[in-house]
Parts: C-alpha cells; sequence; structure tokens
C-alpha cells in the first residue's frame, strides 16, 4: 500500500484527497505558490513543500519543482486532483520514470482520452455515439469559418487539451465564429499550453450528463450512475445532481454501457467520467472523457456510498476492485452547490478579496433525514486570489428523494454565511426554488433561459416579505432594548421601545404592532389593503451583531441575512434582495418627504467590471461603434472576457492599454454621442 501521498494541486480538491489519505492511515504532502502560504490545504497536510510564485505556469503547472518536491519528501505516489497537471501525459511519464505511483489511469488512457480530437476517433472505434463535427485541427480563424459553416451553425468552437469550460465557445454567425477561434485559441494556451482547436455541431437545448466509471489494473471497469450537469454559465458547470431527473433505467443502462466499453478501450484504471450531451428524445452523444477526478464527485459518493478518492488510490496500489456492477445501487438524491466568489449581478463576474466572514452550514445529519456535506478549500480571514479558479466551496446535500434534497440544499444555502467578496449564493437559492429546476426541466440553455438580460434577483413573494418585515420588527427591538440599557433608562421607565412600527419592505409597506407573549411574539401585520389583519408567532433568536437572522414562524425555520443600513436592515433571501426600513408611525412620514436621490449615470463610460489584466483594446479614439461591437478583452482567474458597446457611440477617450491590471469600475475609455 501506498504510505506518503503528494497532492500536486491546492484548494478544496486537495483538501479532499488528504481527508481520505489520513482516513486511510497515510501520510501527506501538500505542494504551495506564494499566494497560497496561508492556504487550509497546507495546514491539513503532514507537510508542505513550497514551489513558486503566485501565477499557476510558476507553480502547480511547473513539473521540475513537483518532482523536486516529491524527492525532497519521499513521497511515493502522487494524487493530481483536477485541473493543472492532472490530465498531463509527460507528467504521468516523468513520475513512472522516478518510480513513483500515478493515482490516476495510465499514460495511453491519458493520452488518449486528454485530447479530444484522438477520443472522438476512440469512441465511434468502441461504438459509441458522437455528435458530428470536424476533428481535425484548425491553422487559423479564416478556416475555422468555412468548416462552421460546413458543419452548420451553431458551432462549438473547442480546445483539444480543454476542460473546466475553458477554451470553449458557441458562435452562430461567420463572426462569432472568427472571434471565437482566437479567443479560444488564446485561453487553450494560457491554461493548458496548448492551442489545438476543432469545431463540433452545437446541440441547442441539451442536457449535459455524464457516467462516473471506475476501473482496476485487472481488467474490471464498472459505472456507478449518471450525474446530471446542465445547469452551468459559460460552460462551467454550477449545480449538479445525481441521478438525473430526466434517464429512464433503460437509458441509464445504455449510456453505462458505452461509457464502459470506452473505458475499456484503453484499459481504464482509475476514477473517470464520460460525458454526454443528451438531446430532449433522450438520444445522447458522446461529448469528451475526463481521465481524472470530477469536481462534482461527492453526488456520485452520496447516492452510492463509494469514496472514490479511496478507490483510487486501492486501483494505483494495484489492488482489484472489490465492486461489482450488480454491488452498484443507487439511493437517493443528491445535489451540489458550487459556491462561486462572483457576482451573480454582475453577470458572474469574478470577485476576490479576504474572506472577512466564513461561516458554512453545519455539516452531518439534517431535517426530514437530509445530510448536509461541504468540500471547502478556504476559512474565515482567507483570501480568494485573482490567480486560480473562484471556487469557495461545494456544498452537498442528499435526501431519500429529489425534493428532500432540494429542501435540505434551500435550508444550507440559507444559513451560509460570506462577507468580504462577492458570492453567488443568491442565484443559487433563487435555482433552488424555481418551478422549473424543481419539475426538473433544465438544459444547458437554463441561465440564458430563466435570466435573458442577466441576474437582478427574484422579487419577494407577499408571505415572505410580511415574515421580513415582522422579523426586522422584532430585531429593531432588541436594538432600541440594548440601546436603552446601557442608557440606564431602563432603571427608570419600565418600557421605552415602541410596539407600534411602520416597516417598509422594497415598495412594500406595513403597519406592525407586537405583543409578547411566553418565550415568543405575536406580531401582527396590516398592508395598507382591505384584507384582514395577519398575526405571526414569532421566536426572534437573532442577536444584534449576527448576520444572519435565525426565526421560528408559526415553528417554521425563517432564515436570511440581514445587514444593518441606515434606518433598518439590507435583507437577502433565496435571491431576493432588498431594503427594509423600520420606523415610527412619525418617522414613515417625514421620510415620504424626503427628495429621492439620483443615481449618477455612468453610460458614457466602459468601466472594468471586475479585477483583470487587459488582453486586448480593440477600438482606437474617434471609432464610431455600434450596439454589441467588442471594444475590449479582459482577463480574470484564467477566462477571457469580451466587453462590448451598450448602444452607439464614438470613443472619446482610451484610458487602458494591453497589459494593464485594473480594479472594478476603473475606466477603460470613454465615448461621445455619435454627431
Amino acid at each position: 500500500m501506498i504510505k506518503k501521498i503528494l497532492i500536486a494541486n491546492r484548494g478544496e480538491i486537495a483538501c479532499r484527497v488528504i481527508k481520505t489519505a489520513k482516513l486511510m492511515g497515510i501520510a501527506t504532502v501538500a505542494v504551495y505558490s506564494d499566494a497560497d502560504k496561508d492556504a487550509l490545504h497546507v495546514s491539513a497536510a503532514d507537510e508542505a513543500v513550497y514551489i513558486g510564485a503566485s501565477a499557476a505556469s510558476e507553480s502547480y503547472l511547473d513539473m521540475d519543482k513537483i518532482l523536486a518536491a516529491i524527492k525532497s519528501t519521499g513521497a511515493d505516489a502522487v494524487h493530481p486532483g483536477y485541473g493543472f497537471l492532472s490530465e498531463n501525459k509527460a507528467f504521468a511519464l516523468a513520475l513512472e520514470a522516478a518510480g513513483i505511483v500515478f493515482i490516476g489511469p495510465n499514460v495511453v488512457a491519458i493520452e488518449a482520452m486528454g485530447d479530444k480530437i484522438a477520443s472522438k476517433k476512440l469512441a465511434i472505434e468502441a461504438g459509441v455515439s458522437c455528435v458530428p463535427g470536424h476533428m481535425g485541427l484548425i491553422e487559423d480563424a479564416a478556416e475555422a469559418v468555412k468548416i462552421a459553416n460546413k458543419v452548420g451553425y451553431p458551432v462549438m468552437i473547442k480546445a483539444s487539451a480543454g476542460g473546466g469550460g475553458k477554451g470553449m465557445r458557441v458562435a452562430y454567425t461567420d463572426e462569432e465564429a472568427r472571434e471565437g477561434f482566437q479567443s479560444s485559441k488564446n485561453e487553450a494556451k494560457s491554461s493548458f499550453g496548448d492551442d489545438r482547436i476543432f469545431i463540433e455541431k452545437f446541440i441547442e437545448s441539451p442536457r449535459h450528463i455524464e457516467i462516473q466509471v471506475l476501473g482496476d489494473k485487472h481488467g474490471n471497469i464498472i459505472y456507478l450512475g449518471e450525474r446530471e450537469c446542465s445547469i452551468q454559465r459559460r460552460n462551467q458547470k454550477v449545480i449538479e445532481e445525481a441521478p438525473s431527473p430526466f434517464l429512464d433505467e433503460a437509458t441509464r443502462t445504455r449510456m453505462g454501457a458505452e461509457a464502459t466499453a470506452l473505458a475499456a478501450i484503453v484499459d481504464y484504471d482509475s476514477a473517470g467520467t464520460v460525458e454526454f450531451i443528451v438531446d430532449k428524445d433522450m438520444n445522447f452523444y458522446f461529448l469528451e472523457m475526463n481521465t481524472r477526478l470530477q469536481v462534482e464527485h461527492p453526488v456520485t459518493e452520496l447516492i452510492t456510498g463509494v469514496d472514490l478518492v479511496e478507490q483510487m488510490i486501492r486501483v494505483a496500489s494495484g489492488e482489484k476492485l472489490k465492486l461489482e456492477q450488480k454491488d452498484i445501487k443507487l439511493t437517493g438524491w443528491a445535489i451540489e452547490s458550487r459556491i462561486y466568489a462572483e457576482d451573480p449581478y454582475r453577470n458572474f463576474l469574478p470577485s476576490i478579496g479576504r474572506l472577512s466572514r466564513y461561516r458554512p452550514p453545519v455539516e452531518g445529519e439534517a431535517e426530514n433525514g437530509a445530510v448536509v456535506r461541504n468540500d471547502t478549500g478556504v476559512y474565515e480571514g482567507g483570501e480568494i486570489s485573482m490567480f486560480y479558479d473562484p471556487m469557495i466551496a461545494k456544498l452537498c446535500t442528499w435526501g431519500a428523494d429529489r425534493g428532500i434534497a432540494i429542501k435540505a440544499m434551500q435550508a444550507a444555502l440559507d444559513n451560509f454565511e460570506i462577507k468580504g467578496v462577492g458570492h453567488n449564493i443568491p442565484f443559487l437559492s433563487a435555482v433552488m426554488q424555481c418551478d422549473r429546476f424543481m419539475r426538473g426541466d433544465i438544459s444547458t440553455n437554463y441561465i440564458a433561459e430563466e435570466y435573458p438580460d442577466g441576474f437582478a434577483g427574484v422579487p419577494l413573494n407577499p408571505g415572505h416579505a410580511r415574515a421580513i418585515a415582522s422579523v426586522c420588527t422584532l430585531m429593531a427591538q432588541k436594538l432600541a432594548e440594548r440601546a436603552a440599557s446601557g442608557s440606564g433608562i431602563l432603571k427608570h421607565h419600565e418600557r421605552t421601545t415602541p410596539t407600534e412600527l411602520s416597516v417598509q419592505v422594497g415598495e412594500r409597506h406595513y403597519q406592525i404592532t407586537t405583543e409578547r407573549t411566553n418565550g415568543s411574539s405575536l406580531v401582527t401585520s396590516t398592508d395598507g389593503s382591505d384584507k384582514a389583519a395577519i398575526e405571526l408567532e414569532i421566536s426572534c433568536g437573532w442577536t444584534p451583531g449576527q448576520s444572519l437572522a435565525t426565526s421560528l414562524i408559526d415553528n417554521e425555520s425563517f432564515v436570511f441575512a440581514a445587514t444593518p443600513i441606515p434606518e433598518g436592515y439590507r435583507v437577502q433571501y433565496r435571491g431576493s434582495d432588498v431594503e427594509v426600513k423600520v420606523r415610527t408611525p412619525a418617522q414613515a412620514a417625514l421620510a415620504l418627504l424626503m427628495p429621492e436621490k439620483i443615481v449618477a449615470d455612468t453610460s458614457n463610460l466602459l468601466l472594468c467590471p471586475m479585477p483583470g489584466v487587459v488582453v486586448s483594446v480593440l477600438v482606437k479614439e474617434g471609432d464610431e461603434v455600434q450596439d454589441g461591437q467588442a471594444l475590449a478583452v479582459v482577463e480574470a482567474m484564467k477566462m477571457e472576457n469580451t466587453l462590448r458597446a451598450e448602444k452607439k457611440a464614438v470613443v472619446s477617450k482610451i484610458n487602458a492599454q494591453a497589459g494593464d491590471n485594473l480594479a472594478v469600475d476603473e475606466i477603460i475609455m470613454e465615448f461621445r454621442p455619435p454627431l
């Protein structure tokens, strides 16, 4: 058995591998860059080795530095995690030459399946259904346009060595094919050191469903069900679940058979994933095979009870699989929400900074027998760096059925506290209560179709708005009582806090009165309509200083995030973001007389939407630009973002140039109206 594993990765996946290795009694070694010197995976491992500068190319992608770390620590095996060197043939060969066990598949499988063009050819040979396309390499943008026309729009432009959504673009026109080819090529080179590009037909409104496979070095290969990964943005998965709410048992069996047939053709001997796209008629087509552990592997572990990292280690040690296909049973339902440092209100642009507050929900058993799991590589006070993927955590829930798993995820997201960086919890919460998602009616176009103009939050329903108004009233009273107690007023007056208040939740107005009962409060509210007043019995567990307001309303848990603002709170609840003003009736009457604040006009400016580096400026001063025209390209967290004109205008001044590092809202260029 392996005695010491070096994890050639960082963040949550490094922590994940360390966790299983420790349970197996195996020593662990972490590696870290300048940006990661205080990272969680460094303290979690038994040893840690510094490997260089923050840029991945100078640390985590530098094979010589990884090999030197292996030698200096005496590690006898390496787990590559995902990304970085996990599917690098040269790295696997270097480990083999040094007599180090690679916890992954054989080199033939890595080479064949890591190259998307070669893998398509092998898939056809194995009898696997494939998407039509051009499998040859493409030299330039002109050739890309020619091929796209031959295949037929829309097309997917993809990096041959790609993964994680990088180096991928969808094109519907010649102009998009030309532009997408160059962007895909640039991203592929910077992310993988390989800028080869190919084109295939883009199947509209497909589902992205993948099969988890597991093989050993003795010819045994099994599959462990499927994962539905259709909710994506920028070809990056956001929410995954297992099993799929779409597949029937017959289709699942056929997909599993094709996945294992493909794995068998390269003698696959580790954990891996065969990805398919599935159309509305349940026809499925091979997309690619990832010869590594997937980000979303926890949902498979939750429904099968199989620790995939443990199986990878045992297989790499030469052990036979103790599992046969008949042993794999899919029990219950699991959902994974990827928590990213990004701003969903600004087109999911990355956010960086210090986690001033990081309090995930409690792991373990939850309501209705559900289970909560949170895989993470960060901690309160840690930094989210611009150099790596912006993932904060992978929050998973398991339930006896899909409904229970969704409800558990809703509650877990409600109880997840993050401050200091932008995050996508409001968006994830909105999805979890969307009727379409709850029906399982999803595709890879889900985000674009549900939020065609971008995510701007969701409106509060009347019941939630009234509940928030009621709880915020009790919170304001607690603050008033504390202030009165601190000033000594309560020594002379039995009660100084008002019991009748006017509360504004967004555009809704409530008149609220409160009455203390045994351990709780009876809150009565009216909203100015002809309807009768509504009474709620509330136990408010919030104390001043807490960022989560936790209450029981008529014995049902109700939790929302609250940030103090003048006269009340900014409240975030399941995708909604509203200001709540709590006033006395006299204050409310005066507030109606206040003038409305006018927001500054920035429509004549192109602002940098995220911290990043300017890759190129595509126009010059004096140019007349059209609505939708590409103006500049900014790279952040290894992804290129094309910034476009919102309207017809003339470029009056350019404030940035290629190579500049920009902060959020820094001015890139200025405009004036056309003559």
